[in-house]
């Protein structure tokens, strides 16, 4: 039987590290002077108490290692245990929040995903707002390490490929995530801090800016406004824009380029990425001044942002784009499923799953014409082996069948086919926003019926954690391994 003790230590420890960081909104609230500090204050001792007790509990089972099992449990366990305290203060607080709609949110924060059930931001307490915030900024930080550490060990989707890069961690994988999440720290921290000090130069208040900073660099796109981005116009989208691309980006490239091994141009992922954007903007800014009495320099602004942001996944909006008409509210739809580059905090497919594919495709092709050649697909220059083609072509499977069920379920619970597909692939992409004027840029998740928003708060997990991870545990040979 499964040794379950090392796990739920691991997890003790994050939730209690989850509840001191209640203590920064708490202060925030004390300072704002509205009373509603005592909400952090008690959700901050129940989830330490609770993280502490689980964790000396179960101490005297911690190896230095950890089984394969016991890696794929704490992966999905700790998506589903942190957004559960993560609930906690939106229960207690000024939302009065129902438990579905508090799991939902925390959920959405934790994996970045930036949907949201909550009306009347402009109102909230400062302390909820950075709470929000936070939750989206550690679900980054904490993707990050996972695509690092956790998914290549796994093989889940392909990551596999990136073993080497992600440096070798089987039988260490406590003591190396702990050093591999240090350097990664520094940068994102450092990324988080250059992203506030512009948003403050554009004009932002220093609350709206560290906030702001929080949800950009995570890719979450939580917002402090109902309005999302279209609160702040003109130089702060530029910026956001910027600091989405560079969140959107390989972390692993950012840390070799510390120690001055690597140029982070020479990834064909962010070639490719970057080619997308720049086609994507260019075709949309030329619709918008064609169609709409748009200055060239604002079309170029609303284009770049909002195709960045979904593209990158989060989720941010600073207008309507349902009003844009049919064919940009496709090609918005579309990319929200291609996603940023592995190893980064974005989401949904991933750049490099994509190169894989067309490289397979290319491959397979030359051998229709030339049956006696040797060819073998490559991504990076170097030979991609059988059985991370096949991880790849299994993630791209079990994506289109996951986001077909979902769209099934919701529409089971009564919702429109558009809000139904469109939430399912805003939930398993997790892009944030849908499409139509219930869950679109100019809406939120609020007036769903409970059992659609259980559904996608599933989807979010799922999704986060690249299927595989999560899926793999409902198997009966994963339990008798």
């Amino acid at each position: 039987m499964m040794d379950l003790r090392p796990v739920a230590y691991v997890l003790g420890l994050l939730v209690m590290a989850l509840g001191l960081t209640m203590i920064a909104p708490m202060l925030v609230d004390i300072a704002e002077g509205r009373g509603h500090w005592p909400v952090f204050a008690e959700s901050a001792i129940l989830t330490v108490l609770s993280g502490g007790l689980v964790s000396l509990a179960c101490r005297n089972g911690v190896r230095e290692g950890l089984t394969l099992q016991q890696t794929f449990l704490l992966t999905t366990g700790v998506w589903v245990a942190l957004p559960i305290f993560g609930a906690i203060p939106f229960l207690l607080g000024e939302t009065e929040a129902r438990v579905v709609d508090a799991i939902f949110e925390a959920m959405s924060g934790l994996t970045t995903t930036g949907s949201t059930v909550f009306t009347g931001l402009d109102e909230l307490p400062k302390g909820i707002l950075l709470w929000r915030a936070l939750l989206q900024w550690l679900g980054g930080i904490g993707i990050i390490v996972v695509a690092m550490v956790f998914l290549p060990e796994l093989r889940v989707g392909g990551m596999q490929i990136f073993r080497s890069e992600a440096f070798e961690t089987m039988g260490k994988i406590l003591p190396r995530a702990t050093e591999i999440s240090s350097s990664i720290s520094t940068i994102y921290v450092s990324i988080t801090l250059a992203c506030a000090l512009c948003y403050k130069f554009t004009g932002m208040n220093t609350f709206d800016a560290t906030v702001h900073a929080l949800t950009t660099v995570s890719t979450g796109g939580f917002s402090n406004y109902d309005a999302s981005f279209g609160t702040f116009q003109g130089p702060a989208e530029w910026v956001a824009s910027v600091f989405m691309i560079l969140a959107a980006l390989p972390f692993v490239r950012y840390v070799q380029m510390l120690n001055g091994g690597f140029t982070i141009f020479r990834d064909s992922q962010v070639h490719v990425f970057l080619s997308i954007i720049a086609v994507l903007v260019a075709v949309t800014a030329v619709v918008l001044i064609s169609i709409f009495p748009h200055h060239p320099e604002q079309a170029f602004r609303e284009a770049t942002f909002n195709i960045v942001s979904i593209i990158t996944g989060t989720g941010y909006a600073s207008v309507d784009y349902m009003e844009w008409g049919a064919f940009l509210i496709s090609i918005f739809f579309f990319i929200g499923l291609i996603g940023g580059c592995a190893g980064s905090t974005s989401c949904s497919i991933k750049i490099f799953r994509y190169q894989l594919l067309f490289a397979s495709i290319a491959t397979q092709m030359r051998r229709i014409y030339a049956p006696h050649g040797v060819f073998t697909p490559r991504f990076q220059g170097r030979p991609v082996d059988d059985d991370v083609l096949n991880s790849v072509m299994a993630f791209f499977v079990f994506f289109i069948v996951t986001l077909g069920l979902l769209a099934v379920a919701l529409g089971l619970t009564g919702l429109d086919f558009t809000t139904s597909v469109s939430g399912a692939a805003t939930a398993v992409a997790n892009i944030g926003p849908g499409l139509g004027d219930t869950i679109g840029p100019a809406g939120n998740f609020s007036t769903l019926n409970d059992l659609a928003k259980w559904i996608l708060t599933v989807g979010m997990l799922i999704g986060r954690l690249e299927l595989f991870a999560v899926y793999v545990l409902f198997t009966i040979s994963f339990w008798r391994a």
